[in-house]
């Protein structure tokens, strides 16, 4: 089966995700806009779309509606589209805008479909589901061309088989679309820049269903916005264009350090991480508990003689000896599929696998913080975390490459930041409130700590001033794009830009 790579991550001490999540129902974000100007409130004509997309189109009554509507995170099981259009084109995206557009019901689309909050599955709307366009193909010149509904796995793995690589997230289902929009972190980033950062080209197909290529030359400012401004935002993105690298050998390494010392390690992590080559990514794993444990997961550019070392100093610092430590080489691929919890050298381990037609899903509540470029305190993370059984704090360092552009260059702000912090909880429908109060004081515990920002693509339905958290400085700019390209706010939803 699929693992989750944030289960697995909190996990492997012992053993050596276009946009959403929904929130309590009592939370305001939850509802949908009002129409936009001019929206009749007359349903859309299903006939016509039926007429194009035949079983593809997928009603309540339909068989399969009760798979097709579902995504990732089970706690936004509840929500009932009206329609999930399967769509194979941009041309099939367009008939789905020319049906539905102006008819007072939410449109959104969907990729991999571990949006947090469920927004793309809006209720009585339109899911534009993009899985059938999944296609990978890489030129002879390094570049990718990779279908909006292609998953990680897929991509890596098309890309390893030509001996490139393209800096991405670690859990195999997430799609590339929501990935690459919110800016794209992951195990390469220090290295490589992050997924937005290698983004050359994207095709999009706009509210008005105009079919545009956004690039340096054509449209640059959608293709700005489209580089860390968030899925659902400006458009359907139906095809990606990236620049990828040469893969060369990595090494993976894990340590395991025993209950206790989370105070020693986080300092010393936080200073060497920061000092490090650009070759070095590592992660650091709290556990809350009483009292909270640790662990350093992380990927190197290199072979595991330059990591050892490495490695050596961060133990020194910490002062603590680990208690287990794990460090492997691997290809490209390999390296990806050990960050998935992968346990075998099969694709099929990493890769979707459906049972009874549903993927492998989780019920979780996840919410974010991005440090600036100072360390936090970390006996007072520690405390944040102390008692907190069944809670993780995943620290994934930046730096590097990711640092070597402005805030501005890309509509992704948090350039000069350290670390993003994602606090990840598992929860079902009885427990989400209880779950949720917990991972959102942990959050507003961070800020206090001076982790003002958030990861858009850690998206969250109670994060106090999240326009300003998400974008920073570019939030006028992009709300300026967002007017711009959907001024009817046809892709309206609860924390899309113009809401901000």
């Amino acid at each position: 089966m699929t693992v989750d790579r944030r289960r697995f991550l909190t996990t492997l001490g012992a053993a050596a995700t276009l946009v959403a999540a929904r929130g309590n129902p009592a939370h305001a974000l939850t509802a949908f806009p009002a129409r936009a100007r001019g929206w009749a409130a007359a349903p859309p004509d299903w006939r016509t779309l039926r007429a194009r997309l035949g079983t593809r189109l997928v009603r309540p009554s339909d068989p399969g509606y009760g798979t097709a509507r579902l995504g990732y995170n089970k706690l936004n099981d509840s929500r009932l589209p009206a329609a999930v259009a399967q769509c194979v084109s941009a041309d099939d995206v367009r008939a789905c805008l020319d049906v539905a557009r102006g008819h007072g019901i939410p449109i959104a689309a969907r990729s991999g479909g571990h949006g947090y909050l469920g927004y793309g599955i809006p209720a009585q709307g339109l899911v534009i589901d993009l899985r059938g366009m999944a296609d990978v193909r890489v030129r002879a010149d390094g570049t990718a061309e990779v279908g909006a509904g292609a998953r990680l796995i897929e991509v890596y793995a098309a890309l390893a088989q030509a001996g490139r690589l393209l800096p991405g997230g670690s859990c195999p289902t997430v799609g590339v679309s929501g990935l690459a929009l919110g800016g794209g972190i992951g195990v390469l980033t220090r290295k490589y820049g992050l997924t937005c950062d290698r983004l050359a080209t994207a095709e999009v197909v706009t509210a008005d269903s105009r079919l545009l290529t956004a690039s340096p030359a054509d449209e640059p400012e959608l293709y700005w916005a489209l580089r860390g401004g968030g899925g659902g935002n400006f458009g359907v993105v139906t095809r990606f264009g990236f620049t990828t690298a040469p893969a060369p050998g990595l090494t993976v390494f894990v340590l395991g350090f025993p209950a206790g010392s989370v105070t020693e390690v986080l300092g010393a992590w936080q200073h060497w991480v920061a000092g490090a080559p650009f070759e070095l990514w590592a992660s650091c794993q709290i556990s809350g508990g009483a009292p909270p444990s640790c662990r350093i997961v992380g990927c190197y550019v290199g072979d595991p003689n330059g990591v050892g070392v490495l490695l050596d100093d961060l133990v020194r610092a910490a002062g603590t000896t680990p208690s287990s430590r794990t460090v492997a080489p691997e290809d490209y691929l390999g390296a990806m599929k050990f960050m998935a919890g992968c346990s075998n050298d099969t694709i099929a381990q990493c890769h979707p696998t459906w049972e009874g037609g549903v993927l492998p899903r989780a019920g979780f509540v996840a919410v974010s913080r991005m440090l600036g470029p100072a360390p936090l305190d970390p006996a007072k993370v520690t405390e944040l975390m102390a008692g907190r059984s069944g809670v993780d704090l995943l620290l994934d360092s930046l730096g590097g490459a990711v640092g070597d552009l402005a805030p501005g260059a890309t509509a992704f702000p948090h350039r000069d930041s350290l670390a993003s912090a994602q606090v990840y909880a598992a929860a079902t429908a009885l427990s989400e409130d209880r779950v949720r109060t917990t991972v959102d004081t942990i959050r507003d515990g961070l800020a206090g700590l001076g982790a003002h920002g958030a990861y858009v693509n850690y998206i969250d339905g109670t994060l106090p001033d999240w326009g300003t958290a998400y974008y920073g400085g570019n939030l006028p700019r992009l709300k300026d794009a967002a007017r711009h390209y959907d001024p009817d706010g046809v892709f309206a939803f609860p924390q899309s830009v113009t809401a901000a």
